[in-house]
């Protein structure tokens, strides 16, 4: 058997990234028509705005690496989003609905934090020293939207969902 390589563990885990922007870029608009808080719906619907930049930066790594862009199917990210299909059936018409979905919003996030990390300190790693300023461009835009989304829960979404059940 082949010793596998970081190299393509790398490439692996680009395609395993790459499966789950396209995933979420279509399940963003389906969370922003769920959502009942008006900024809830906004912040959805600019997160797909920054998803697709961030699926051109992934193409963009892939020519980096002299690789066709191609996905590899992420049972993690289908296990968050039909997680999050899941609250918008069960919790349809509840106080609760937007801190659902806004909690599977932040489970996306967090996954995608966790591989862009890893992606960034593989591409170091590997001296794809533009590979690396991509990854780090789109870990930003991933941890400010995590942060919006926790102060959105926090100052707003999760009161108003208490206070609906009260």
């Amino acid at each position: 058997m082949a010793t596998k390589t970081l190299e393509e563990l790398f490439h692996e885990t680009l395609k395993d990234i790459y499966y789950a922007e396209r995933k979420i870029l279509k399940a963003l608009p389906k969370m922003a028509r769920g959502a009942q808080d008006e900024k809830l719906k906004a912040a959805f619907l600019q997160h797909k705005e920054e998803t697709e930049g961030q699926v051109e930066r992934l193409q963009q790594v892939f020519e980096i690496i002299g690789k066709r862009p191609r996905a590899k199917t992420c049972a993690a990210i289908d296990g968050i989003v039909e997680e999050g299909e899941e609250i918008m059936e069960e919790f349809k018409g509840s106080p609760a609905l937007d801190a659902g979905l806004l909690a599977a919003a932040q489970a996306v996030e967090h996954y995608e934090i966790s591989r862009y990390g890893t992606l960034r300190t593989w591409a170091q790693q590997l001296g794809y020293k533009d590979a690396v300023k991509l990854l780090d461009e789109t870990l930003a835009e991933e941890s400010k939207t995590d942060e919006a989304l926790t102060k959105l829960a926090e100052t707003a979404v999760n009161a108003a969902a208490q206070k609906k059940a009260a």
